[in-house]
Order: structure tokens, then C-alpha cells, then sequence
């Protein structure tokens, strides 16, 4: 689904057949003005998400953008101005909110990990723990907090989990059927991760070979050490399971490539922004 068909398809499960609030109270060729208003400290998203949906609504509107995507934010700060019919304003107002809000409140909390390991190589990375048919929304704001995207779905990369292992009957089985497999469709070309969940499932990756990175899914930190030391750089390292704010530095110091955090899209607050009418 693309970002046009998400506005879209929310705004014609806001409006249905009609703004009836707007259209009783407002006059037709009304003009206004409104600004969004910052009330929480973070880091802003979905600026210009917010746009496309002023647009897409009326596109005669006019949109004063003040702070880009990605910019810190304080309370009292005004991120944009849009201009135009107050009926239009009034429609997407709603909608704006929504997007902008739960953007920013995932852009701040992937800005807080980022900061927590910014003396470190490792990188952050989102999941597919995502909001369903908002999944490009939320991982462009991840992107804004200065995170990275895991794969976007089950098509573009092959991600064989434990479920993967046992249904496969077994970690080199898994992986022959997946190269077997990317054999008969040649056309695809997709990366192959596989998960272990103990140093023995990593010595029988190393062994068997054929993939470009290994999950340490729920390792303890001197397991996720070891690991990282048996691998030394043969793949690409990539920690999960668990990983919150107080641990994130501790298990980046064991020096893996890629932390992914399902907390970034799942437990993300909102951030409290309100579009105010300037009079």
C-alpha cells in the first residue's frame, strides 16, 4: 500500500460522507489559518507526511513549513502554518494529528537508542512489530529518529526464524532449502538471515555457512560476546530479543552490527502536538 492510498483510505474512514460539523458551522468560502503547536519535548515526524495530506484534501491549500523531519522539539514551538478554505483545514485536521503524532513519538524514542550507543558502530534497526497497513509510515519515522529498516515484509529478504528451523527439520536443512529455493526462482534476489538461539546453533551456522547475517536472538551478554568472537566479521551480527533502553549500550559494546528493536514501533508514545486556528 503507498502512502497516497494510506491518506486515502483514512480519510474516507474519517469523513464518510461528510465533515457535517464543518459544513453546519462554517461558511463555505471561509479562509483560515492554523499552526501546529508543539506541547511535549522529541523529535518532530510526519512534517511532511502532514502536507501531502493538506494537499490531497484541498490542493489549493498553503503549507509554511518551520521545522523539518527530524528536528528537536519543545514545547511552544510552531512546526508549520496552513493556510486555506477552513473547511479543508478543519477535514484533514484529524488525520494530521494522528499521523504526526504517533510519527514523532516513534522518531523520539528511536532518537533516544541512537543516543544511548552514539560512541559505538552498531546500528538500530526497526521490525516488522508494526501497526497493520501503516507499516511505511512507521518505518519512514523510524528513519526520521535516525534508525534503520529491517526488511519491509516477508518479501524482500528471507529471515528463517526458529519456527523456520524446526518446521525445515533442522538449521542446514533450512538453509539448503532456502538457497534451493532462490535457485528455482532465479529472478529473486533476496538476502538470506537465520536466527540461532544458542552458541551451538551458531557454530552449526558457521559450519554450514550460506547466509549473509546471524540473529543472537535472547542471548545473555557474555553468549552474545562469545558469539560475535566465533563469528568474527564472517557474517553480519545482528542482536534481538528484549533489548530496551537500559540495555541497549551493554549489548552494543559486545560488538554486533545491528540491534533490532520491536519497542520502537510497539511501545512508542504519542507526542502531544495540536493544530490551533491563528485569529
Amino acid at each position: 500500500m503507498t502512502i497516497d492510498e494510506i491518506i486515502l483510505q483514512a480519510l474516507k474512514e474519517d469523513v464518510g460522507d461528510g465533515d457535517h460539523t464543518s459544513l453546519a458551522c462554517v461558511p463555505k468560502d471561509s479562509l483560515g489559518k492554523a499552526k501546529l503547536l508543539v506541547k511535549q519535548e522529541g523529535i518532530i515526524a510526519g512534517v511532511k507526511l502532514a502536507e501531502k495530506v493538506f494537499f490531497i484534501v484541498d490542493e489549493n491549500m498553503t503549507f509554511e513549513e518551520l521545522l523539518q523531519d527530524g528536528s528537536k522539539i519543545k514545547p511552544g514551538d510552531i512546526v508549520f502554518y496552513i493556510s486555506g478554505k477552513s473547511q479543508s483545514i478543519l477535514k484533514a485536521e484529524r488525520l494530521v494529528l494522528n499521523f504526526m503524532q504517533r510519527m514523532s513519538g516513534i522518531a523520539t524514542i528511536t532518537n533516544q537508542f541512537i543516543s544511548k550507543i552514539s560512541d559505538l558502530k552498531t546500528k538500530i534497526l526497526d521490525t516488522r512489530k508494526t501497526s497493520p497497513n501503516l507499516r511505511i509510515i512507521e518505518k519512514w519515522a523510524v528513519e526520521i529518529g535516525g534508525g534503520f529498516n529491517h526488511r519491509m515484509g516477508l518479501y524482500d529478504m528471507i529471515l528463517i526464524k526458529d519456527n523456520h528451523i524446526d518446521f525445515a527439520g533442522g538449521i542446514e536443512k533450512a538453509i539448503k532449502s532456502a538457497h534451493d529455493y532462490l535457485k528455482r526462482e532465479n529472478k529473486l534476489q533476496l538476502k538470506i538471515e537465520i536466527e540461532a538461539r544458542s552458541i551451538e546453533d551458531v557454530k552449526k551456522i558457521l559450519l554450514y555457512g550460506g547466509v549473509h547475517r546471524i540473529m543472537l536472538d535472547n542471548f545473555n551478554i557474555n553468549d552474545l560476546k562469545e558469539a560475535v568472537m566465533l563469528i568474527n566479521n564472517k557474517f553480519e551480527t545482528e542482536a534481538s530479543g528484549g533489548i530496551n533502553i537500559e540495555t541497549v549500550h551493554q549489548v552494543a559494546e559486545t560488538g554486533v552490527d545491528y540491534i533490532s528493536v520491536g519497542a520502537l514501533t510497539h511501545h512508542a508514545d504519542s507526542l502531544d502536538l495540536s493544530l490551533k486556528a491563528v485569529l
